[in-house]
């Protein structure tokens, strides 16, 4: 199976100065994207961690922020990828955006946020994902899916709609911040366009880099 991309390339001098502002610029014509019905989730990407062993796994988390520090998501501190961020906080992440013909990959660490930006964030989800974060042992083994309907009509019980949920203790947001971004446009012949921002050589702003394809 073989896709005909775009002719339209992507060049060094329409990119932004800045990564994060030349990734805002993306975001916001792939929200766009998506409300014309092209795009499903723009902010979905594919988190990567590794284990201090180098056993890398890769799962596909809700980008829930952007920002001049990097990129947030939220998660259960006693997940397979929080587990393994904690021990090595090495850290790829990748905007699949296809139907755009166009793929954003991050390198970089990443840190736990403050407790109380998690608790702000807590209070924005809706009612039935607050529970949930209550309800599921991420990553663990469980005897079946009754467990969790269990766990979750109990919880919902506990605190019906329209009561205050406490923030779990063991579920929170870590923030990327990135160290090298790459902007992938799709071409004809698959010479696709890479350009990867990184820091600069005298320790100041960022240089581009145009990758063979």
């Amino acid at each position: 199976m073989r896709a005909h991309y775009r002719a339209e390339g992507l060049n060094e001098s329409a990119l932004a100065a800045d990564p994060m502002e030349q990734f805002a610029r993306w975001f916001k014509q792939a929200v766009q994207d998506a409300d014309l019905g092209g795009l499903a989730e723009p902010n979905a990407m594919v988190v990567s961690t590794a284990d201090l062993e180098g056993r890398p796994s890769s799962r596909t988390v809700l980008l829930k922020g952007f920002g001049e520090l990097g990129f947030v998501f939220y998660t259960n501190y006693a997940s397979r990828k929080a587990r393994e961020l904690d021990a090595n906080p090495a850290v790829a992440l990748l905007f699949p955006w296809h139907a755009m013909a166009r793929q954003v990959t991050v390198t970089g660490t990443a840190a736990r946020v403050g407790r109380d930006e998690t608790a702000a964030y807590f209070r924005t989800r809706p009612h039935g994902s607050q529970l949930g974060a209550w309800a599921s042992p991420q990553s663990s083994v469980v005897d079946g899916r009754a467990e969790l309907d269990r766990s979750y009509e109990e919880l919902a019980a506990r605190y019906p709609e329209g009561e205050q949920v406490p923030v779990p203790p063991h579920w929170g947001g870590y923030r990327v911040r990135p160290e090298t971004m790459e902007f992938w446009q799709g071409r004809e012949n698959r010479l696709h366009d890479r350009l990867r921002y990184v820091p600069a050589a005298d320790g100041t702003g960022w240089a581009v880099e145009r990758l063979a394809p």
